[in-house]
């Protein structure tokens, strides 16, 4: 373990960044995988009181942020150390209301707020531990399989309700699916060599014609045109994740989940027009 030292190592590094990153999305997933469990073990009366508002999120970040961290080979210091920076935003946020000072909303605005930089205090605590790449342990049964699925589990939860209601989407939001990846590219520099960039504004291109053609037509046919546009990414985020080109394996594992979902309800949607 590196304690703050004269001479710490350079923070905000990739590695930190990435390490802050993943950890910000596991704990935002507490409250979309655990939250709903909150009303069947905790009375209503006190799940609307701020403090047993705040300890129910406090948990549910730091369960699914701790399993993220054991994923990534950190230790048990390492893991209690940042669920007490989830948890001290709010105790420090509690005192105030308690005495009558503060407002329940802002118990959990300010919780929020201050949470993130407590997890970089954290981090800073351990800068050697952040700051170099760890390389992610081999772990048996049944978690890592569903752990090494993260980016499809994750997509599959932001698309929840497009499976379950499906909806229909305007024709421009296409048009977010090819400059992702150039974006993402462009920072990563991965638009390299020349016939790489080349491909990317092809792509851009074709979505600027599909886009084009599902403004210009009505009714079921724009619908169709839209999911099949969507549809048609999925298998663009399969190859690139295939090849481990120009994004993330997995934002390319996310993109595909998210895209097949959305294409498919949008079909969906104009089949039930008939």
């Amino acid at each position: 373990m590196t304690s703050l030292t004269a001479n710490p190592p350079a923070l905000f590094t990739r590695p930190f960044l990435r390490h802050l990153g993943e950890m910000i999305l596991a704990m935002l997933l507490g409250p979309l995988l655990i939250g709903p469990l909150w009303p069947y073990l905790v009375p209503a009366d006190l799940l609307a009181r701020a403090d047993m508002a705040a300890a129910t999120m406090a948990t549910g970040m730091v369960v699914t942020m701790s399993v993220w961290m054991w994923h990534r080979g950190h230790g048990a210091g390492a893991i209690a150390e940042m669920a007490a920076a989830m948890y001290v935003p709010y105790l420090v946020l509690l005192v105030p209301w308690w005495l009558g000072l503060m407002a329940a909303e802002a118990v959990t605005v300010g919780g929020h707020l201050l949470m993130v930089p407590a997890m970089v205090l954290a981090m800073w605590h351990r800068a050697a531990e952040y700051t170099t790449h760890r390389p992610q342990p081999t772990r048996p049964g049944p978690w890592a399989a569903v752990l090494n699925r993260w980016p499809t589990a994750f997509a599959l939860l932001v698309t929840a309700d497009n499976l379950v209601d499906p909806r229909p989407l305007p024709a421009w939001t296409m048009l977010v699916l090819p400059l992702g990846y150039l974006l993402i590219g462009a920072v990563r520099r991965t638009l390299r060599p020349r016939r790489v960039l080349i491909t990317q504004l092809v792509g851009l291109a074709a979505y600027l014609l599909l886009v084009l053609a599902a403004t210009v037509t009505s009714g079921d046919t724009s619908l169709y045109l839209i999911g099949a546009g969507w549809l048609a990414h999925a298998g663009w985020d399969a190859w690139h994740h295939r090849r481990n080109a120009v994004v993330p394996r997995g934002y390319a594992e996310w993109c595909f989940v998210v895209d097949a979902v959305i294409g498919l309800s949008v079909i969906a949607f104009a089949s039930l027009l008939q």
